[in-house]
């Protein structure tokens, strides 16, 4: 009996479904909870080709939820451990790593806008996935607005499917996560935050997983600045469900287009 790492998978997809996998490349931006998560699974489902971007580093708080973070980490780039975690789990899988942080040209200009690491180099989505082959597919796993509306933008003009993470903080309830399109959320406040300027920017239409589930409601620490956000906390099991999650839509979606209902979408 054949017994690699691929055989379980064979068994459910077939030598022709694990084949259009690992023809594919799949684009994931933002490392953290969610996206290490899902670049983990894709890489054990099975994708050819990964694209890694993260601007950050591992710091102990990742711990408690980041596929990626471990003692022995801290303090390394978040893209270069995680080509290094797919490497070992399939040396085959071609990655490429950005440490770039990505955001779109426009909102650089902002009046009052200083980056939050001056060492960074900042690119748009398009300088960024240049250098890289064409991906069939992006993961947003990203949680600054005005980057995920940017990765949103970039792919509809390009015609790449996308599916983007929402707010996963204090929460605690992962049956309450769900696949729907920005425009149809509810209890989110992070799509929410993005709806309005995703219509303005001209956005039509992005699937994302969300949940529905209303935020345990948690106070900010005594003395704390705003940008700090002490008033967000994460379970440790959220982020990698999400990711888990987001990697099933991704490899569904590559095998049969259109196959995953998204909340509200009827289907004849």
């Amino acid at each position: 009996m054949e017994d690699d790492f691929k055989s379980r998978s064979r068994r459910v997809l077939g030598d022709a479904g694990l084949a259009k996998l690992e023809a594919a490349t799949v684009a994931v931006f933002g490392l953290g909870g969610v996206g290490s998560s899902c670049a983990e699974a894709l890489a054990r489902g099975g994708i050819g080709t990964l694209i890694l971007i993260d601007r950050d580093r591992v710091t102990p708080s990742n711990i408690n939820r980041q596929a990626l973070a471990f003692r022995s980490t801290i303090g390394r780039e978040k893209a270069e451990v995680m080509a290094a975690m797919i490497c070992d789990i399939d040396p085959d899988i071609r990655t490429f790593v950005s440490t770039a942080f990505v955001r779109e040209s426009a909102f650089t200009e902002t009046a009052g806008y200083t980056p939050l690491d001056l060492d960074v180099p900042e690119r748009s989505v398009s300088a960024v996935l240049e250098s890289f082959p064409r991906p069939e597919f992006i993961v947003d796993a990203v949680d600054t607005i005005t980057t995920k509306l940017a990765l949103a933008r970039y792919a509809q003009d390009a015609g790449i499917p996308i599916v983007a993470s929402m707010g996963g903080a204090n929460k605690t309830d992962p049956t309450a996560l769900r696949f729907a399109d920005l425009y149809d959320t509810v209890n989110c406040p992070l799509c929410r935050s993005m709806r309005k300027t995703a219509r303005n920017r001209g956005i039509e239409r992005l699937p994302v997983l969300y949940s529905c589930e209303a935020p345990v409601k948690v106070a900010a620490e005594a003395g704390a600045q705003r940008r700090e956000r002490t008033e967000l906390g994460t379970m440790s099991y959220y982020p990698p469900i999400m990711g888990q999650m987001l990697a099933s839509y991704v490899i569904r979606e590559l095998l049969e287009p259109g196959s995953v209902t998204l909340q509200g979408q009827t289907t004849s």
